[in-house]
């Protein structure tokens, strides 16, 4: 806050305006676009790995990682994602902390489950109650990446194996023919053909991650939508920055900025979909092709 700003009561007009957006928690409400877009960097690979490996397992001549990945894929799809948001992190944080509980107090006689409560000794709890603030948003916010990751892991491998299914299977015969392993038609023909038929489901796929960042909110992380909610309410005179029930302003910001993200990602993806489908026996590879004429 700058120096001017520390008496509220003696400001008017933009000197308040201006002071009243640098407050401590508008700082924290503009680190929270931070947090959103750290969360899709980070969570965007991760899934996209999750989709492969769940893809390739569902093809997999070893039945048990092709009932692995058809479950994986089948499981997800079939349950409300806010309850694999909810579940995930309760669930590793409860594992995590069991697992620390079992090797760190050997020696511990209660049991872990009392009641409807769930308890370990001091030790064992993450993060540990000394620990920063900062280390307790960070622990959540890595929960988040990976319930985030395994709902939409399972979306990717899906529109993965469907992407597989879609390489002709002339070209995969082929290269049986020229006595390619199994293993090199995958890497060598297989993987870097499907990509064009995948990129319609990714890039949908993308817009749906893109607007479920909100729910990070309730995961108890601080996003975007938290802070929107609490600097816009209602602020009464006992607030240094009192102001009237400004809600619909900031959705209206935060409205702005997912229609920006989504515009941009609509650009790139038209700029990868176009060279990936480069030469491509494709609706869209005919249709550059047709254009080139």
């Amino acid at each position: 806050m700058f120096e001017s700003c520390t008496d509220p009561s003696a400001l008017s007009g933009l000197g308040w305006l201006l002071c009243y957006l640098t407050t401590g928690k508008h700082l924290l409400f503009y680190a929270s676009f931070g947090t959103v877009l750290a969360l899709l960097v980070i969570t965007a690979p991760i899934a996209l790995a999750f989709g492969f490996g769940g893809a390739l397992a569902a093809r997999s001549r070893l039945w048990p990682l092709r009932v692995f990945g058809k479950a994986y894929t089948a499981m997800v799809r079939g349950i409300p994602d806010i309850i694999f948001f909810l579940f995930v992190p309760i669930a590793l944080d409860q594992g995590l902390e069991y697992l620390r509980h079992i090797t760190l107090c050997p020696d511990w006689t209660e049991p872990v489950r009392q009641n409807m409560n769930f308890l370990v000794c001091p030790a064992a709890k993450l993060p540990p109650n000394s620990a920063p603030q900062i280390v307790h948003e960070i622990y959540g916010f890595i929960l988040a990446v990976v319930a985030f990751s395994v709902v939409f892991g399972a979306f990717a491998a899906n529109v993965l194996f469907g992407a597989m299914n879609a390489v002709p299977r002339a070209q995969l015969e082929t290269a049986e023919a020229y006595g390619l392993t199994q293993r090199q038609i995958t890497r060598r023909i297989l993987i870097p053909q499907m990509w064009v038929y995948a990129m319609p489901g990714l890039s949908n796929l993308w817009m749906i991650l893109i607007k479920a960042t909100p729910l990070l909110f309730l995961l108890g992380v601080e996003d975007i939508v938290y802070w929107a909610r609490e600097l816009g309410a209602t602020k009464s005179g006992i607030y240094d920055f009192p102001h009237p029930d400004w809600r619909i302003w900031y959705f209206l910001a935060l409205l702005v900025f997912y229609l920006l993200m989504t515009k941009v990602s609509e650009w790139v993806f038209d700029r990868i979909n176009t060279r990936l489908s480069r030469g491509q026996a494709t609706l869209a590879g005919e249709k550059m092709r047709k254009a080139s004429i």
